[in-house]
């Protein structure tokens, strides 16, 4: 697993094909909102600046779908990471053509080039090979700090691997697969995992992969229904994952003795998942769940539960929100597992959230920073815990 990166090369003088994740949301002005993914990539970027590189730096935005749409043009991104730098970032009016490869070939030592979206081109998502082969042109060394995209086999993650003798990792992708390769391979024990979410048959490949390393299995979130409907208990109008209940029941017949589910859970008469409008709630055992309601979140008595089991572990791993955390009233669970796993981090243990929905739960809670690890790559650190290899980083060069 361990890559070259680009402390391992001389970057002097050589143009450096660098891709990114710069997908980042923007407001009706084309600002952005939330430049994390930009920063996250700021000292690979630096680095190679101050070796005297040629950065030129390659991402998409959104899904334009092989068309040039003026809303996803990545210059808001460049603008920004130009404030962030404190220097000049030059912006391309395309990513390939004889125009786009006169800027990179003019580059003088630690300029920083950024490329228009690459998804402008329906090429880059069939992974052709002209297409790489035109971005491959541009640079000298090819270098991923895109973790994000790592599970897509397109053109700029992937493709264009092909036309250079050295691939090499960023320091955003080297942490990602640091931290999550540690999970994976040899984590810290106790090792807890903690899965929520909704999506059951998402989970199915993680907890295969992980069942057998971990201590401890807690199941929340919408995923945790069919966990209890697989115990033949009633769930009202619960997230029901019917395909995957003999799956569950296998898992709970097999490994009980590492699986803990919640004891009671947030309820509702009435939830508009589209318009997040919620009725009355209240708190009730998983035993006593009204037919015509459905539950919503964690409560408090598997809070207390969740705690006592984190409390002990030395690494926990998360993917995936307790319950509906964008609504105040079943934010619960999810906002104090968040809360709780900051407070373990200050207390020695290493916390690995996997991204996506997690990410932005911690976001939310305002602890992400105190986190071990955030992974920026929700699909990619998910294909990754199921114990997938990541094509875009199958591509880098072995150390």
């Amino acid at each position: 697993m361990k890559k070259l990166t680009v402390r391992d090369i001389d970057l002097k003088g050589k143009r450096l094909l660098m891709r990114v994740d710069f997908n980042v949301p923007l407001d009706e002005n084309q600002k952005s909102t939330d430049d994390k993914r930009i920063r996250e990539s700021l000292p690979t970027i630096q680095y190679a600046v101050e070796q005297g590189a040629k950065v030129i730096l390659m991402s998409h935005l959104g899904r334009p779908k092989g068309s040039v749409v003026p809303e996803l043009s990545l210059r808001p991104a460049a603008k920004r990471l130009g404030e962030l730098l404190d220097k000049e970032v030059k912006f391309a009016p395309d990513c390939v053509g004889a125009e786009v490869e006169k800027l990179a070939d003019g580059l003088s030592e630690g300029d920083v080039l950024f490329l228009e979206n690459v998804r402008f081109h329906e090429e880059e998502t069939e992974n052709d090979p002209g297409f790489s082969k035109q971005l491959a042109r541009l640079g000298d060394i090819y270098a991923s700090d895109a973790f994000g995209t790592a599970h897509r086999v397109h053109c700029s993650t992937v493709g264009v691997a092909r036309y250079f003798d050295t691939c090499v990792s960023g320091f955003l992708m080297e942490k990602e697969l640091e931290y999550l390769n540690a999970v994976v391979a040899n984590p810290e024990r106790p090792f807890v995992t903690i899965l929520g979410g909704a999506k059951v048959a998402e989970e199915i490949p993680v907890v295969e992969n992980l069942l057998h390393k971990v201590d401890r299995l807690l199941i929340g979130g919408g995923v945790m229904f069919t966990f209890l409907r697989a115990q033949g208990k009633e769930i009202g109008k619960s997230l029901l994952d019917e395909t995957s209940l003999d799956f569950v029941q296998r898992l709970i017949n097999e490994r009980s003795d590492k699986i803990v589910l919640p004891v009671d859970c947030i309820v509702s008469d009435s939830f508009d998942a589209k318009k997040r409008v919620i009725g009355e709630t209240r708190s009730v055992s998983v035993d006593d769940i009204p037919s015509e309601w459905v539950g919503l979140d964690i409560g408090p008595r598997s809070i207390e539960a969740f705690t006592e089991e984190c409390n002990q572990a030395k690494t926990i791993l998360w993917n995936g929100p307790m319950g509906v955390f964008e609504i105040e009233a079943t934010a619960g669970g999810t906002m104090a597992i968040a809360n709780l796993l900051a407070d373990l981090t200050r207390k020695g243990a290493t916390t690995i959230i996997g991204g996506g929905d997690s990410a932005s739960a911690v976001k939310k809670a305002g602890v992400a920073a105190e986190m071990s690890h955030v992974s920026t790559g929700g699909g990619a650190s998910l294909e990754f815990l199921q114990g997938k290899e990541l094509p875009g980083v199958a591509v880098l060069t072995d150390a």
